[in-house]
């Protein structure tokens, strides 16, 4: 792939390696998980906006998560699947088209974090100040704090790859499953240094105020159910905090993983595949989660089944 000569910006990706008898196998099981994300995820949502007893700020905030997932997935797993039947010396990518991508890769990952935030917040009011939780969670909140938080993500992100697409490229090639910000200023023979900082700082600034701001709630709610004899509340709390915390583990741990991996060059191969599980896992779990864990949400869907079924049968 390094031989290749190309011209004006055209690139080649290296996309998803794969081996021409797991071609079709891969296809199709990337394809399933791309269906199920989107179907559950986007059902999720139209979901809660059309039942009104949903219309709570923990659900209204969830339907970020949704949106974000259903993202996420969009922007990677597509270019994957059309890249397993092109041959690796054919698949051709524009460098407006691989920025785009870089630039919804980071965005999804952001959002993450920054949704994860704000709900970990609507929790720490819910339980902590329950009393106050109607006047404080308002549906203006609710809207105050989705627009932070995508906005937060945005301008970070158009920071971080316009300061890679502002270099001059020396080289065409991106070895990587898709395009993120490293394949960007990896193709430029000048100083990173600034991309490096600027990096650097984007991570511990959004992994630190992510992990501080909810291992700190959860402490705060941990100390409230331990001072409270309800337990009645203390079991809807558990339940409640639970899906969250467990959602948030595991987005925490996906994105983690390909950190350290960038550390260990010669495990390349496996940081590969832990970015593409980072934009597959998360998605697919997280409606799997909410849906099933959530007492509210389980009961709406088996309602909507059970109606389905029963007019079906008629």
């Amino acid at each position: 792939m390094e031989n290749q000569t190309l011209e004006g910006d055209t690139l080649l990706l290296e996309g998803l390696k794969v081996t021409p008898q797991f071609s079709i196998p891969a296809f199709i099981l990337l394809l399933l998980i791309y269906f199920f994300i989107m179907v559950s995820n986007i059902g999720l949502v139209v979901l809660i906006s059309t039942e009104r007893s949903l219309h709570q700020p923990m659900y209204l905030l969830f339907c970020n998560m949704s949106i974000n997932d259903a993202f996420g997935a969009s922007a990677i797993i597509p270019p994957l699947l059309s890249d397993i039947f092109t041959p690796i010396s054919e698949r051709y990518v524009g460098y407006i088209h691989c920025a785009f991508q870089a630039f919804c890769a980071h965005f999804y990952a952001s959002a993450t974090h920054t949704v994860l935030m704000i709900m970990a917040f609507d929790r720490y009011v819910a339980i902590c100040n329950p009393l106050h939780y109607a006047t404080i969670m308002t549906h203006r909140m609710v809207l105050g704090l989705s627009v932070w938080a995508w906005t937060i993500s945005f301008l970070l992100v158009v920071i971080l790859i316009g300061l890679s697409v502002r270099l001059s490229r020396c080289r065409m090639v991106i070895l990587n499953p898709f395009c993120d910000n490293a394949s960007l200023f990896k193709l430029s023979c000048e100083s990173v240094l600034i991309n490096n900082i600027y990096g650097l700082g984007y991570t511990v600034v959004l992994l630190g105020s992510s992990l501080g701001s909810v291992t700190l709630t959860y402490l705060r709610i941990a100390l409230v159910c331990l001072r409270s004899k309800n337990k009645t509340l203390n079991r809807k709390a558990l339940q409640t905090c639970a899906t969250h915390l467990a959602v948030y583990v595991i987005m925490f741990v996906s994105g983690s993983i390909i950190i350290v991996l960038h550390r260990y060059p010669h495990l390349s191969d496996h940081r590969k595949l832990a970015s593409i599980l980072f934009h597959v896992v998360p998605p697919a779990m997280n409606t799997v989660i909410y849906g099933l864990q959530i007492k509210a949400v389980r009961q709406k869907i088996f309602i909507m089944f059970t109606r389905n079924t029963t007019t079906g049968g008629k």
